[in-house]
């Protein structure tokens, strides 16, 4: 086998691969050999058949198998000896002169084609102790504590019907309502045995407000009018009658904070319940906290390298961003103008973030590589449970998904990947502890990447 580059012009390469027609054939009376046993054809015993019959019926099928296979093998040994480091698979051409293609499938020319591609960049990491890197935390103090179980009982108010009660804030009213349109029906707009929590928000505006002031046996007629982005077209934007029946008031009842409202959530004692509250506050807190030291370190390494990038790769990505873009505002009926942006403009910003991704993943792969990081089989089963888990009833169905489709994996071992890489970093850059407010710490940047629906930093 013959390899020669043909070109080189920045990450682009273009080599030249010529296997001789003598180890084609060797190759081709290698596969006659394997198949000749098995072969049966009319007229002939299993096994019988004569080499030259087998040439004549199956030999151009035969000589395509080999073809193939010796293609992918000639090709990852060039690539192997010459420790190239592809960024996507490399594209084969072959003479698009039929003749030779002809002489080929009969044994009688060199096997010859080319291979293009474009390679990895060489990447010169940073010293990772030089990042200035600050992780914020937050103190829980006690009157966090207290609001966090006050919202605790808020949630677990009960409502208590009483007698002649004049509907209010907070109340919780049993209804029937046929709702109309310019005096016609809708589909949808009728309900029995409805219960609405006036506050709650959870019907178009205007309707719960036309229920405060009412008591159970009032029938009220409620104008309210849908949301001009309401998901139903046809009644977006139109003012409805809903005739309502009140049937009963309940009036919300708090439960007391002591011990005995501890011990419904399965605790010991009110203080028991204070660590809880105050374990999963600071596990939040925590949780918050690395999200916006693991950006802020992404921005520093995006900022700290510079390298050419593989085009193949960038356009990858941009496409799947595009993708994504378009189709968030397809579904949600706007355009870019709406948006406040042009198409070109929109594109140029996404390009650039298809290039930031590109860059931070080949940043963090070189990191990986070298800090030997591995994501366990325990840790890809732990993904796997907890992404079935999100399923309920459907745990089967997730398990086959991620068996049977190829690279679902991925998906799962990335983001693992990605977290054991970023430690290791943090590890090594020894952020300095910055004690900020909630607030502080609750507020994240505003940038292009979050207009990218699930977009990942990297």
């Amino acid at each position: 086998m013959q390899v020669t580059e043909t070109s080189s012009d920045g990450l682009k390469r273009t080599l030249k691969v010529v296997v001789g027609a003598s180890e084609l054939a060797d190759r081709f009376t290698t596969r006659l050999d394997e198949v000749k046993d098995t072969i049966q054809l009319r007229g002939f015993r299993k096994g019988k058949v004569p080499v030259g019959h087998i040439k004549k019926v199956y030999g151009r099928s035969l000589m395509a198998e080999v073809l193939q296979d010796l293609v992918e093998k000639s090709s990852q040994k060039a690539l192997e000896d010459r420790q190239e480091r592809p960024a996507v698979q490399p594209e084969i051409a072959f003479s698009e002169n039929k003749d030779e293609l002809e002489q080929v499938m009969d044994g009688k020319a060199d096997l010859a084609y080319t291979m293009s591609f474009e390679v990895l960049p060489k990447i010169d990491l940073v010293d990772f102790s030089t990042l200035k890197l600050e992780r914020e935390v937050v103190e829980v103090d006690e009157e966090t504590i207290d609001k966090a179980i006050a919202d605790l009982a808020e949630r677990n108010v009960t409502f208590e019907v009483e007698e002649g009660r004049v509907a209010a804030e907070g109340d919780q009213l049993k209804i029937d309502f046929v709702g109309s349109i310019d005096g016609t029906p809708f589909d949808g707009g009728t309900g029995e045995d409805v219960e609405i929590v006036l506050g709650r928000g959870g019907f178009i505006p205007g309707f719960e407000d036309g229920l405060k002031g009412a008591k159970a046996g009032d029938d009220v007629t409620i104008k309210a009018t849908f949301p001009a982005e309401y998901q139903v077209p046809d009644l977006a934007g139109k003012e409805a009658s809903f005739a309502t029946k009140v049937k009963s008031v309940a009036k919300p009842v708090k439960p007391e904070i002591n011990e005995e409202f501890a011990k419904g959530f399965g605790l010991d004692s009110l203080e028991a319940l204070r660590k809880v509250m105050r374990e999963r506050i600071e596990g939040e807190y925590a949780e918050f906290s690395r999200t916006k030291i693991k950006r802020a370190l992404l921005d520093a390494l995006d900022k700290a390298h510079e390298f050419a990038l593989p085009e193949a790769l960038v356009q990858q990505e941009f496409d799947q961003i595009w993708s994504q873009v378009t189709n968030t505002l397809q579904q949600s009926g706007k355009t870019f103008e709406d948006e406040g942006k042009t198409e070109e403009s929109a594109r140029a910003e996404y390009r650039t973030l298809a290039e930031r991704r590109v860059r931070l993943g080949l940043v963090l792969a070189e990191i990986g590589t070298k800090a030997k990081v591995e994501v366990t089989q325990e840790e890809l089963r732990n993904a796997l449970f907890r992404e079935a888990r999100r399923f309920p009833g459907q745990e089967r169905m997730v398990y086959e998904y991620f068996e049977k489709t190829p690279g679902a994996v991925q998906q799962l071992r990335a983001p693992i990947y990605e977290d054991k890489v970023v430690d290791h970093i943090l590890g090594e850059a020894k952020p300095t502890e910055k004690k900020v407010s909630r607030e502080d710490l609750l507020k994240m940047p505003d940038d292009s990447e979050a207009a990218v629906p699930g977009a990942p930093a990297a």
